[in-house]
């Protein structure tokens, strides 16, 4: 799968969309195929605030469970419940229908890299 180039990325493997004051997070398609097949999907809770770095979901799959750490710091204004009954979203669709939740800005950020970056750090 190709990186998005509009989206910003951590080493942790976390991606983040920002429009306006809203960050969209999710992880990396590199993640989700390290991961393997995800099962189940904790998500965070809508109004929690979090500190850039701050673990705010927990992914797990067949094969391990991790932590998801938020690119951004804000407050949780958005969940996607689909992950809920459907984790496998975050394997099929890591850039879209997979994301995991939604904050809005009022903090800064950990280091993000761009799409090049982020391909160059995979490859190192």
């Amino acid at each position: 799968m190709t990186i998005p180039v509009d989206l910003k990325y951590t080493k942790e493997h976390e991606w983040v969309r920002i429009e306006g004051d809203i960050a969209t997070f999710g992880i990396s398609d590199h993640a989700q195929e390290a991961l393997g097949d995800i099962v189940f999907v904790e998500l965070p809770e809508i109004g929690r605030e979090l500190a850039p770095g701050d673990a705010f979901a927990v992914v797990e799959s067949v094969k391990a469970v991790s932590d998801v750490y938020a690119p951004v710091g804000g407050e949780v204004v958005d969940v996607n419940e689909v992950l809920e009954g459907e984790p496998e979203k975050i394997n099929s669709d890591p850039y879209g229908a997979g994301w995991i939740a939604k904050v809005k800005i009022s903090g800064g950020s950990i280091e993000l890299l761009d799409a090049d970056a982020y391909t160059t750090f995979l490859e190192e």
